[in-house]
């Protein structure tokens, strides 16, 4: 298998597949597509934290910090995708497709 963007998150996923709770396993979906909110609020908290925002706390963390959450959040959402279809790639590529050229029609 070629070392790709894609096979790495298909590694994450059989990964997580093999170490969940038996008990939660049928939810996988479930709880896949929740993290994804999970990691959201982690980039905001960094937000806050890169601008000081908030007051008491002032500067907690930087824009390094941001940006690796921010890709906390997409590679939960390729992992959630991926569980969700056998078919993540294809979809998410067809997508994005669709969104350059609704966007920037040719």
């Amino acid at each position: 298998m070629k070392d790709t963007t894609w096979s790495r998150v298909e590694r994450l996923r059989a990964w997580l597949d093999e170490h969940s709770d038996p008990a939660t396993a049928g939810d996988a979906k479930l709880w896949r597509v929740l993290k994804i909110g999970e990691e959201f609020g982690e980039v905001v908290e960094a937000m806050h934290g890169a601008v000081g925002a908030n007051p008491r706390k002032g500067p907690s963390h930087t824009w390094d910090d941001v940006h690796k959450e921010l890709c906390d959040v997409i590679v939960t959402g390729m992992v959630a995708l991926a569980t969700c279809t056998p078919d993540a790639e294809k979809l998410l590529d067809d997508h994005l497709r669709h969104l350059v050229a609704r966007t920037m029609p040719s």
